[in-house]
C-alpha cells in the first residue's frame, strides 16, 4: 500500500524547469516515476495538472495560483518544499496560501541547506508548516515572546529581535524530533572548498568619489544628475554599487565611475585560466562584465576567444556542464538554488556581493556538491575599506548562527541513531 498517492514539489523556477525531471533519470529505481512540470502560461499549467503523473513540480511563485485554482479540492496528499527557507516569511502570500491547505496534506517534507539565513526568527513559519504550531507556537508573536527579546527598535516599532539566554538550545530541543541535519561532507567525499578573498584597491579618483558619497550622502555624477542617499540603508546600497564601479541615479540611469574591480576581475580570470562561474549583483555589473569580456575577445584570435553568456535557461546548464562555456554569468537570486553545475568547472568569482547569506551559500553550492571531482575555489572581490568588507563580516556572523543550529540538530540525530543500535 502506497503511503501517498499524489506528490507536489514546490521549487525555485530554475530548479522546477529542469532539475527534478533530470535527476529522476539518473536513478534506475525511479525510471517509471512520472514527473511533470506545472510551468508556463496558465493554459500550459492547467494542461500539466490534468495529465496523469506521480509527481507535479511547480515554481514557488505559482503556489497562490494553484491553491486558488484547486480550493477545497486540493489533490496533493504529499508536498515537498525544495528550499523551504523561501517560506520563512509568515506574511508572504505563498506561506499563507500553503497554510490554508495544510490540513489536506498528509505528509509535508522540507528541504533546505540554509534553514535560518537571517537568524532563528526565520524558523517559525517553516516549522509551523510541519507541525501546525505544536513546537514553536501557533503564531509568530508567541514564538518571539517565548524565545526572543526586542533588539533594534524605534518607539513601539521593533526592527529586530535577539535570543534570550539559552533560547537557542531550547529551540533546537523542541524541533529535533522532526528535523534532521545532514551535511554533505559528513556523508559524501567532497573535495575542499577554498575561499580566496581578493582585495581591490580603489585608485585615488575612485576613493575620493567613494569617500564623498559615504560622508555627504550626495554625489554629483554628471552635469545635471545626482545620486542621493537619504537613509543609512539606501547609502549602503549605493556604496555597494560604487564598490563594483557604477551607480544608478534617481532616474535609474547607470553612471560608470571606475574600473578598479573590473580590472581585478580580468586579472583573476587570467590567473585562473579555466571555466569560471561569475556571480553579479546589479544589472550594471552584468552589462559591464559582458562588455569587458567582449572587449577581451576583440584582442584575441578566434581560436583563443572566450565563450561567455548569462545563465537564462536549462540549455545553459547543459552547455556549461559539457564544457562549452568558459565564463557563465549568473545572479545568485535566480541561479543559486538546485542547479547542478559541478561538472562544468570548479572556480567561482563573486564580482558583486550580497547581504543574503542564503544566496551566498547556495551560490557556492552550485559547484561544491556531489559529483564535483576537484577542489572548489571561491574568489571574492572585495574593495579595501569599502562596504564589501562589511558584507563579508555580516555573512560570516550569520553563518556562525546557522552553523550552531545545524550542529545541534546533527548531534541530536546522531545520538538517536546510536540509541537504535
Amino acid at each position: 500500500m502506497w503511503m501517498v498517492s499524489k506528490v507536489l514539489v514546490i521549487a525555485p523556477k530554475k530548479v522546477a524547469e529542469a532539475t527534478w525531471g533530470k535527476e529522476r533519470g539518473k536513478w534506475t529505481q525511479l525510471q517509471d516515476l512520472r514527473v511533470v512540470t506545472v510551468l508556463g502560461t496558465e493554459k500550459e499549467r492547467l494542461a500539466a495538472l490534468a495529465s496523469d503523473a506521480d509527481v507535479y513540480v511547480i515554481n514557488r511563485d505559482n503556489v497562490q495560483w494553484l491553491v486558488g485554482r484547486c480550493g477545497l479540492r486540493w489533490p496533493f496528499d504529499c508536498v515537498v518544499l525544495d528550499e523551504s527557507s523561501s517560506f520563512k516569511n509568515p506574511k508572504a502570500q505563498r506561506f499563507r496560501a500553503l497554510k490554508s491547505v495544510r490540513p489536506k496534506i498528509r505528509r509535508l517534507i522540507e528541504l533546505t541547506g540554509t534553514p535560518a539565513p537571517h537568524g532563528l526568527t526565520d524558523l517559525w513559519s517553516q516549522i509551523f508548516l510541519l507541525d501546525g504550531g505544536k513546537r514553536l507556537g501557533r503564531t509568530i508573536s508567541t514564538y518571539r515572546d517565548l524565545y526572543f527579546l526586542p533588539d533594534k527598535r524605534n518607539g513601539y516599532q521593533v526592527w529586530s529581535y535577539k535570543l534570550k539566554p539559552g533560547a537557542d538550545k531550547a529551540i533546537f530541543a523542541e524541533i529535533s524530533d522532526i528535523c534532521v541535519s545532514m551535511k554533505a561532507e559528513d556523508y559524501l567525499t567532497l573535495p575542499d572548498c577554498v575561499t580566496d578573498e581578493i582585495p581591490v584597491k580603489l585608485d585615488a579618483k575612485a576613493q575620493k568619489i567613494y569617500d564623498t558619497l559615504e560622508r555627504e550622502q550626495l554625489l554629483k555624477v554628471s552635469e545635471n544628475d545626482w545620486v542621493t542617499a537619504g537613509t543609512a540603508g539606501v547609502l549602503t546600497g549605493k556604496l555597494l554599487q560604487l564598490c563594483d564601479g557604477a551607480v544608478y541615479d534617481e532616474n535609474g540611469t547607470v553612471h560608470p565611475l571606475h574600473d578598479c574591480k573590473i580590472e581585478a576581475f580580468v586579472e583573476t580570470l587570467e590567473q585562473i585560466n579555466d571555466h569560471v562561474l561569475v556571480f553579479y549583483q546589479f544589472q550594471h555589473d552584468r552589462d559591464r562584465l559582458l562588455e569587458t569580456l567582449a572587449r577581451l575577445n576583440a584582442k584575441r584570435s578566434e581560436s583563443s576567444a572566450c565563450s561567455f553568456r548569462v545563465y537564462s535557461s536549462p540549455q545553459d546548464e547543459e552547455d556549461w556542464n559539457a564544457g562549452k562555456i568558459d565564463v557563465l554569468l549568473a545572479h545568485p537570486a535566480s541561479c543559486g538554488y538546485g542547479l547542478n553545475l559541478q561538472k562544468g568547472g570548479n572556480h567561482i568569482i563573486w564580482f558583486g556581493l550580497t547581504w543574503n547569506l542564503e544566496q551566498f551559500q547556495q551560490g557556492n553550492k552550485r559547484l561544491h556538491r556531489q559529483g564535483q571531482e576537484r577542489p572548489v575555489f571561491v574568489h571574492i572581490l572585495s574593495v579595501v575599506g569599502g562596504v564589501d568588507e562589511d558584507v563579508i563580516k555580516s555573512l560570516t556572523g550569520k553563518e556562525r548562527a546557522q552553523e550552531a543550529l545545524l550542529t545541534a540538530l546533527k548531534a541530536k540525530w546522531t545520538k538517536a541513531r546510536e540509541g537504535m543500535k
